[in-house]
């Protein structure tokens, strides 16, 4: 079940990201310099296209559809994970605005971004979890063999049929967030801080 793995895998990444951008949100309300916003719109960008453009979709196209087929009870946890991957791609947008706002006006807009960041983080991380937790261990319970190999397939691809947003181009990203972003979260100047003196 590569499938599977890859979903780990993928969660893990998103983690790290959100992880990261949580704290330079943090960093960013107590910058004392106007700081580089590149990384901040790189993880944006990271977030929005990775998880809505290649995760999501093969998730609702391919391992929720098959579940469904298998297990009709799974309607009420397929329904809120699908609303969930709805109210993603809506809350995306408002963190985009509110990235929008700090950069324009910084440090204007500072606090309400690392707001949006916080209740952006604990909304993905519980959704993985309940992923992770609730669907799939039902997924291994239910799903047959050849099952596993049509989900397995579809999630090696490395381009999305639906989005156009291959896996190269998240790792090309991620590469470069990791390069823009500031010391510690990535190989960037640290931002200078109240805290850095």
């Amino acid at each position: 079940m590569k499938a599977i793995q890859k979903i780990h895998d993928e969660h893990r990444s998103l983690a790290a990201v959100l992880h990261g951008l949580k704290q330079l949100a943090r960093d960013l309300e107590s910058a004392t310099e106007r700081p580089a916003f590149a990384a901040l719109r790189a993880m944006v960008r990271y977030i929005d296209e990775f998880p809505e453009k290649l995760h999501h979709p093969k998730e609702d196209k391919y391992l929720f559809a098959k579940l469904l087929q298998r297990v009709p009870g799974a309607l009420a946890i397929v329904r809120r994970l699908t609303a969930e991957h709805e109210q993603g791609a809506r809350l995306i947008r408002e963190l985009e605005r509110s990235l929008l706002f700090v950069e324009e006006g910084w440090p204007k807009g500072a606090r309400e971004f690392r707001k949006t960041v916080d209740e952006f983080a604990e909304f993905h991380w519980a959704h993985m979890r309940a992923e992770e937790k609730e669907l799939i261990p039902l997924a291994e319970r239910h799903l047959t063999p050849a099952d596993w190999a049509w989900i397995d397939e579809a999630f090696a691809g490395n381009q999305d049929p639906v989005s156009g947003v291959g896996e190269k181009d998240m790792q090309a990203l991620f590469t470069r967030i990791v390069s823009l972003a500031p010391a510690p979260i990535g190989l960037g100047e640290p931002w200078k801080t109240a805290r850095s003196g």
